[in-house]
């Protein structure tokens, strides 16, 4: 059973208790984001997510692992463009020493400046190893290009520049106005009490900010947008994305099914026309990703310097059949079979539950439980389908990002 309240300091605790199990999941969502930074700061959501690591008032950064160790728990956090959340997971007879934990990092941190310097090297390089990864940077680059004059548009990491610009002050003022007790989630999964846990974080947060001053969301009209990187590595990385779904959209499940079919997994169309049969990729797939306000949709190829265009034209030709034939009913009622298993599979441990309940709970202020969202899966037609397919079915419409050896004209190529 799925708990839902509200502390008496405000915060919003989302629990369910699984009382068959031997462990506990426990996560602190905050909504802050990339998308509430500004060019000055950019990087600091996930800058703060480091440094909560390194050290309390009580705790230093070795203390922090140490005491994780001894109750046998598995601790970690995340920034994304709308939310940063930290979790611990760990035996259920530890749960009082994993909150302990916890509120100590999220109220008591020390933000020393010798830390921050070397986090701010250690964060450097892990912007380089992005770099060095083509295929994640490609996909950060059509999101910028797809949401330009977005929030949705900032890196999540920032720049080397802009983290050099992060000082202390800067995270204090920016945890006061964003870290807000009505801007947090505690999302519990497990074997536990609820009102024992209610009582374990009801009074530890209140020296936190009570309330966070409302920010209005930009947004930019949509158009094609193209972006050639030029490096010296040996495939040839291509996205070609535009404008999808918001999370509430009640078409949200239509496309991610029309995703799975298009180029979800080994049996899509994309997959075995680019890859199988005209072995223009290794790697050829489509993702549908949704936000509180909008999404994207985004087609992704690594291909040979000398093949960009055959696979321009293969993956056009893929949505141009969509339009023109649609999909089966064979094809529709597989993707709905795959999308029930893997929705089902990430619950079936208590970090994922934890995880679906708090960005739920986060983002939407609503819990969808797992009957739910089966309905809403097995509920999508074959009309269903054939209106969304509008969405994603016009091949001008796509930005596109190319890195590889060549510089070529890539507009020109999708355009054609």
């Amino acid at each position: 059973m799925i708990i839902n309240k509200k502390l008496n300091c405000g915060v919003r605790i989302v629990m369910e208790e699984i009382p068959y199990v031997q462990s506990v999941s426990i996560g602190i969502w905050v909504k802050a984001g990339s998308v509430d930074e500004t060019a000055k700061n950019s990087g600091i959501s996930h800058f703060i997510e480091h440094m909560l690591f390194k050290g309390t008032e009580n705790r230093s950064a070795k203390k922090i692992a140490e005491d994780v160790d001894k109750i046998g728990g598995q601790i970690n956090a995340f920034t994304g463009k709308e939310a940063t959340c930290y979790y611990l997971k760990t035996l259920a007879n530890n749960i009082d020493k994993a909150a302990d934990i916890l509120v100590d990092m999220f109220i008591n941190s020390k933000f020393d400046e010798e830390e921050m310097e070397k986090e701010k090297r250690v964060v450097c390089e892990e912007i380089k190893m992005i770099e060095d990864s083509p295929e994640d940077d490609a996909h950060d680059i059509i999101s910028e290009l797809v949401f330009k004059g977005n929030p949705l548009a900032k890196s999540i990491i920032g720049t080397p520049k802009s983290l050099q610009g992060i000082t202390r002050r800067a995270i204090k003022k920016y945890i006061a106005e964003e870290y807000t007790r009505d801007n947090i989630v505690i999302s519990v999964c497990g074997s536990f009490d609820p009102e024992h846990v209610c009582e374990l974080f009801d009074c530890k947060l209140t020296a936190l900010s009570a309330e966070k001053t409302a920010k209005g969301f930009e947004t930019a009209e949509y158009k094609p947008n193209y972006k050639i990187k030029v490096k010296d590595i040996e495939q040839s990385h291509l996205c070609m994305g535009l404008k999808g779904l918001s999370l509430d959209d009640e078409r949200y499940y239509s496309l991610v099914l029309l995703n799975n079919i298009m180029g979800g997994s080994m049996s899509s169309r994309l997959f075995q026309n680019i890859r199988e049969e005209k072995g223009l990729a290794y790697s050829v797939y489509s993702m549908s990703s949704s936000f509180s306000n909008t999404g994207y949709f985004n087609i992704y190829a690594g291909v040979g310097h000398d093949r960009i265009k055959d696979a321009v034209i293969g993956i056009q030709d893929e949505l141009k059949r969509l339009k023109a034939e649609g999909i089966t009913s064979e094809e529709l009622d597989t993707a709905k079979e795959q999308l029930k298993g893997s929705y089902i599979f990430s619950l079936e441990n208590v970090n994922g539950r934890m995880f679906s309940i708090g960005k739920n709970m986060l983002l939407l202020n609503r819990i969808y439980t797992p009957e739910e969202v089966m309905v809403n899966i097995d509920s999508v037609t074959m009309d269903d389908i054939r209106e969304i397919s509008e969405l994603i079915t016009d091949i001008h419409n796509y930005s596109g990002v190319l890195i590889g050896r060549n510089k070529v004209d890539l507009k020109k190529i999708m355009q054609s």
